[in-house]
């Protein structure tokens, strides 16, 4: 079952302004200004003004006289709406088929596609936050079953990460103010008058005075917050992406005709992408169904691909996952990521060269939700630093970090404390006890010193590490190190760890 994820950007006006003008420091107060005629307010307040008192709706001269070093910038709304649809683009191309954005300060994304790449909800939902917070903007999100209650509860928690778990929506939303349903400005402050407050309260009313009163939205809003009426997430759409699309008179559901409408449309797809001299990296088919609900399936490739055959395969090893209900009527293909790609040709008439090719391997592995990536040398002396991370089809690196000391097969991905009887401050150890087993040191070499990198921090300004490359008596080798030089304490701890394993 599908979840949804609601992106609260509270402070996105300001937080845009800060990005947009280094010369404005972190600490410094910023409230944006809205104009109506000669009435002017504050329309947009970031954290640091907020804790100096200045609030959204306060007049502009009462918020000048708060603090004298305030600064104030014009509102820009449609700048803000339109960093708010580059974020969407963002997201559509990073996360999920389905994005939208929702209303003037965040997004909403359908998690489908998405929460089995991010190890789980909390961990995509973290990871989304620190993500943003990475990039100067302040982020919360919210996860639950429906749009209308991941909607509400991001933005009346106080927590920067909200997981409604399934199922619980009623006991989530039902003390949360009647203003995050949704509804138009008027109709909320009606129902103030009339003694509503909370969703809860508004639940529990009969329905027939509501719909009297207030015509079917109030009904409408409610049913979709609690997931009695479905709530369809209208995916972001530029001109910019190369789309195609297939409606049917009579809705559709067998998985035979799913599959051949999909390799009709991947041929339109790839004849637009060919015109514009582009290669798809990562494809959506997004599906309508009878009951205004949809689901989306992502396909990607390791190098922009224009190949028909092999693009109707990826999505065909996953058109299983539809679920068709009472069928579907319309069928959308889009290139959310592409790329240029020129004419190659791919075999000669007189000699046929024999190319080993892994590229479909990669997008076989990367569509099950696997990270496909190759390592890289990198010039440091800290061994976990002199490997980096690049694309699985980058350009072969030509440089290699040259090394004059051996390296073990097998690097783990963070030092491993272990226990060592040796002489300081250059003797190898005569025993150690690694994960609860004593190992005793039949041979040894070194040390090998290996010195803190100071410009990245001043911590490392005198910090040392001594290598040492040791064999027990069963012909395991291990790769140690004793943090610091063995005398001055200011170098390290003279704490050993494990770093590796040889062959």
């Amino acid at each position: 079952m599908s979840r949804v994820v609601s992106i609260f950007l509270p402070d996105l006006p300001t937080d845009r302004i800060r990005r947009d003008d280094p010369a404005i420091s972190d600490d410094q107060p910023i409230a944006v200004i809205a104009r109506s005629g000669s009435k002017r307010w504050v329309s947009a307040a970031d954290a640091a003004a907020r804790k100096i008192g200045v609030r959204v709706g306060m007049p502009a001269a009462k918020a000048q006289a708060i603090f004298r070093g305030l600064i104030f910038v014009d509102a820009d709304p449609a700048e803000d709406a339109a960093a708010l649809d580059r974020l969407g683009l963002w997201a559509l191309g990073h996360y999920s088929p389905i994005v939208a954005v929702d209303g003037a300060d965040g997004l909403v994304m359908d998690t489908e596609g998405a929460d089995h790449l991010r190890g789980g909800e909390l961990p995509m939902a973290t990871g989304i936050v620190n993500l943003f917070r990475s990039r100067k903007l302040t982020a919360k999100v919210a996860i639950a079953d429906t749009w209308g209650a991941a909607h509400a509860c991001v933005r009346a928690i106080a927590r920067d990460v909200v997981i409604v778990p399934q199922g619980e929506i009623v006991r989530a939303v039902e003390k949360l103010p009647i203003s995050l349903l949704r509804l138009p400005e008027k109709v909320v402050q009606d129902l103030r008058v009339l003694g509503f407050h909370t969703i809860g309260q508004l639940s529990h009313t009969a329905r027939a005075p509501l719909a009297l009163r207030f015509g079917p939205e109030v009904g409408r809003r409610l049913d979709q917050t609690y997931g009695r009426m479905s709530d369809p997430i209208d995916p972001i759409r530029t001109a910019d992406l190369v789309e195609v699309s297939r409606s049917f008179q009579e809705p559709i559901g067998a998985a035979e005709t799913i599959n051949k409408y999909v390799g009709r449309l991947v041929v339109q797809l790839v004849a637009d992408l060919e015109k514009r001299g582009l290669g798809a990296r990562r494809t959506d088919l997004i599906v309508h169904k009878v009951d205004n609900t949809i689901q989306a399936i992502r396909a990607g490739t390791a190098k922009p691909a224009r190949d028909i055959a092999w693009l109707t395969k990826l999505f065909k090893d996953q058109t299983e996952k539809i679920e068709p209900g009472f069928g579907i009527e319309k069928l959308v293909l889009v290139a959310v990521a592409a790329e240029p790609l020129a004419e190659e040709q791919k075999r000669s008439t007189l000699i046929e060269e024999e190319t080993t090719d892994f590229t479909p391997l990669m997008d076989i592995l990367a569509n099950r939700g696997q990270r496909v990536y190759r390592v890289a040398p990198f010039a440091s002396d800290v061994p976990e630093r002199s490997v980096r991370r690049i694309s699985a089809v980058a350009q072969q690196e030509q440089s290699v970090w040259v090394r004059h000391w051996r390296r073990p097969i097998r690097l783990f991905a963070g030092p491993e404390q272990i226990q060592a009887i040796a002489l300081m401050p250059d003797y190898p150890p005569a025993s150690i006890t690694w994960r609860g087993r004593r190992h005793r040191v039949k041979r040894a070499d070194g040390p090998e010193r290996v010195f803190g990198e100071w410009w990245r921090t001043p911590t490392e300004l005198e910090a040392v590490r001594d290598y040492f490359v040791i064999e027990n008596d069963a012909g395991e080798r291990f790769w140690i190190f004793r943090s610091g030089d063995g005398v001055d304490p200011d170098t390290g701890s003279h704490t050993w760890f494990i770093h590796g394993i040889f062959a």
